[in-house]
């Protein structure tokens, strides 16, 4: 029966591989194609904020969108971060205050594990990206978001990843639109980078029109600040 076991696994192994492999193909040839869904229907939405001026970027592009539509609304920051998500939360009682809207509804305020602080050496960062990318993994299953929002913070990588393995094995698609900070003038951040070299995210938007020349996959969106 043992062997019996083993045979199957060795038979099973190699289909799985391939099936995994033609899958994640088909996941980036749709890259940037967002799945049919009626145009009034609402989109969970994850929204990854981070300190100092990556914040205050990602709440400019948030006041854009059509609240009804992207709700709800989950911000994530690192769990060092104290201020980011008070900043959400101001922002989303303003909104209940000018509208009416429930916030228990429409907004969720998490955190994450940051995959490594500044300042922090690249080794020792190999077990901390470890951790955050397991406590990523475990967000987007729970939140199973059909948007991500971000902007460059370093928290933004291990979701990002985590949401493109959940389209891979087919437990949900997410369209991942990446803003590069209107800070990165000449090149792009780690994590802008990471995700446009791997091709994770379906939309790539830079602030700069050089950076747009330099990496031609991006779209020049011009300052949103």
């Amino acid at each position: 029966m043992g062997l019996n076991a083993v045979v199957a696994a060795c038979y099973a192994l190699p289909v799985l591989i391939s099936v995994l492999t033609v899958r994640f193909f088909y996941v980036l040839w749709h890259s940037g194609q967002s799945a049919s869904r009626p145009r009034n229907t609402r989109l969970r939405c994850l929204i990854i904020l981070g300190s100092g001026g990556h914040t205050a970027e990602m709440m400019n592009i948030v006041t854009t969108l059509q609240k009804d539509r992207f709700t709800p609304r989950y911000y994530v920051a690192a769990l060092t971060d104290n201020m980011s998500l008070q900043k959400a939360e101001v922002y989303e009682q303003s909104l209940i205050q000018s509208d009416g809207m429930k916030t228990a509804e429409s907004a969720h305020f998490m955190q994450i594990y940051r995959s490594r602080e500044v300042g922090q050496s690249y080794i020792t960062s190999i077990a901390t990206t470890l951790l955050a990318t397991l406590h990523a993994m475990w967000l987007v299953i729970r939140i199973r978001p059909q948007v991500i929002f971000c902007n460059g913070p370093g928290t933004c990588f291990p979701l990002c990843i985590s949401a493109f393995l959940l389209k891979v094995l087919g437990l949900g698609w997410c369209s991942i639109f990446y803003i590069e900070s209107i800070a990165r003038v000449k090149k792009l951040s780690l994590s802008g980078l990471l995700l446009y070299k791997l091709r994770i995210a379906d939309q790539f938007f830079v602030q700069w029109p050089q950076l747009q020349h330099k990496y031609p996959r991006a779209c020049y969106a011009g300052r949103l600040m």
